[in-house]
């Protein structure tokens, strides 16, 4: 409402301006003019006066009170140019979620919209399922230490086996010896019987004692590979209990069994550890918060989820009817919705290029196609949520023409004007009827008047038109008030 106000108080000043038949200055002497030009508060600025009666002057103070702008002349491919709407959105792989691996109560550590690196605490867990998970390491690595010591004492059971067996087999050859000789005695006639016969049983004896050895050794041989199965069982046991205790605290299961000292001595670093907690893979900021403070998780809860405002990519409906001319890997550029160059707004040349991308599907409904490109160079204004417009080149080797915004087009009744800015005097602006070719929805082609390098009036166009609108004949110039004023002095 402001800027309509100005703009109607400026309107009505010019044009009461223009109704009068003559000025002070005109109706006094020529020294009384000139001691009126010295000192009527006009700002004519430091360029003489044109003799041209299509000129405006707008020195620096008059540009500053009616926000006029300039924009130059640009070269555009127009008729191969097609404008879509839009908006910025996040990636999908620019969000990443963390939620609790174990149930548990939940402490924060970052705020929303904090700024995080990678390796910052985001939140702790203090979980009982976690002490669980401790206990079950615990008697792994005690079940590994008990099989360990029993395989070290198979060697020294082995080493007696052999030792008793190499005996009783020397054993077993004297006995047979004794019963040989006492055989060649007996046959010779001589000899006792109830010495051959205890000969005879004591190799028996000494045979059956063997046999039983052998027996143990090959049970002992059983026990030890039964041994180093569970074995290799509990090393399987308490590796996959790594692997979790690594994927729920977030640590590498190097770092968990690797010994460290603490207060009670040295241990595993997954038994020094009290509390899980969560560190930022990636560099973002915080978006959302799932949890209050202080508050009990589930397992799987949403805790905190993260974003990287530099991951965006534009999303663009176009029309299913454009399908003709879009195609994977035109050229596109991302523009800012509203045309100015001044005030709050995104000055339009504040652009974006990048390559198109067309979707995988489109709407039967709306007959629309979804058209994405991810841009080369990301400005500030690019947000998630902010709407835009799409610029897609159809056709690159077309020849471009001379355009300027449709912004800078002014209607005077039926007639288009636009304010091209003197080459050799800033300060005027001179008034001319555009000839006016196609345009694409924002900007326009110039056929005649203007060549590459002119400015022309963006913002301010419109308080131009109207303060030269029905006195083009006799030119005029800007009062430091920002009324106008006819003539040239």
């Amino acid at each position: 409402m402001n800027a309509i106000y100005r703009i109607a108080v400026i309107a009505a000043t010019m044009f009461a301006l223009a109704s009068l038949a003559a000025c002070k200055g005109n109706d006094a002497s020529p020294a009384t003019q000139s001691d009126h030009s010295q000192d009527d508060g006009h700002d004519h600025g430091e360029q003489p006066a044109s003799a041209s009666t299509d000129r405006v002057a707008i020195p620096a103070s008059v540009r500053s009170n009616l926000g006029i702008s300039f924009i130059k002349v640009e070269r555009r491919q127009i008729e191969q140019t097609l404008r879509v709407p839009g908006r910025f959105e996040y990636l999908p792989t620019a969000r990443r979620e963390y939620r609790t691996a174990v149930p548990g109560r939940v402490e924060l550590l970052a705020e929303q919209f904090q700024r995080v690196k990678a390796g910052d605490v985001l939140y702790r867990i203090d979980s009982p399922a976690w002490r669980e998970m401790q206990q079950q390491l615990a008697h792994a690595e005690s079940q590994i230490q008990r099989l360990d010591a029993r395989l070290t004492t198979f060697d020294p059971l082995f080493a007696a086996h052999e030792l008793h067996e190499q005996s009783l087999h020397e054993s077993v050859a004297v006995w047979n010896e004794r019963v040989e000789q006492l055989r060649i005695v007996r046959e010779a006639g001589g000899g006792r019987i109830d010495e051959f016969a205890q000969a005879r049983a004591a190799v028996a004896s000494n045979r059956a004692e063997l046999a039983s050895v052998q027996e143990k050794k090959a049970e002992l041989h059983a026990d030890r590979q039964q041994t180093e199965a569970d074995l290799r069982a509990a090393r399987a046991q308490s590796s996959y209990l790594l692997d979790s205790a690594s994927a729920i605290v977030s640590i590498g299961r190097e770092q968990l069994a690797a010994t460290v000292k603490t207060a009670q001595g040295t241990q595993p670093g997954w038994a020094a550890i009290d509390s899980i907690e969560v560190i930022a893979t990636e560099a973002g900021v915080v978006e959302t918060l799932g949890l209050t403070n202080g508050s009990w998780a589930d397992e799987k809860s949403p805790v905190m989820t993260v974003v990287q405002p530099d991951r965006l990519r534009f999303r663009a409906s176009g029309l299913q009817s454009d399908l003709g001319v879009l195609r994977d890997g035109l050229s596109a550029r991302i523009v800012p919705p509203t045309p100015t160059a001044v005030g709050r707004a995104v000055p339009l040349q504040h652009t974006m290029g990048g390559t198109l991308t067309l979707g995988l599907g489109g709407d039967p409904n709306d007959r629309t196609l979804e058209l994405f490109v991810a841009p080369d160079n990301l400005l500030p204004w690019a947000r998630p949520g902010v709407s835009a417009q799409l610029e897609i080149l159809t056709d690159a080797t077309a020849s471009p023409v001379l355009a300027i915004p449709l912004a800078a087009i002014q209607r005077d009744g039926l007639l288009p004007v636009i304010f091209r800015r003197d080459p050799a005097n800033p300060n005027e602006a001179i008034r001319m009827e555009a000839d006016l070719g196609k345009d694409d929805g924002r900007w326009v082609a110039l056929l005649s008047g203007v060549r590459d390098g002119d400015e022309v009036v963006l913002d301010g166009a419109f308080q131009l038109m109207l303060a030269t609108s029905g006195s083009i004949q006799k030119g005029g110039h800007f009062h430091t008030d920002g009324t106008f004023h006819d003539g040239e002095d």
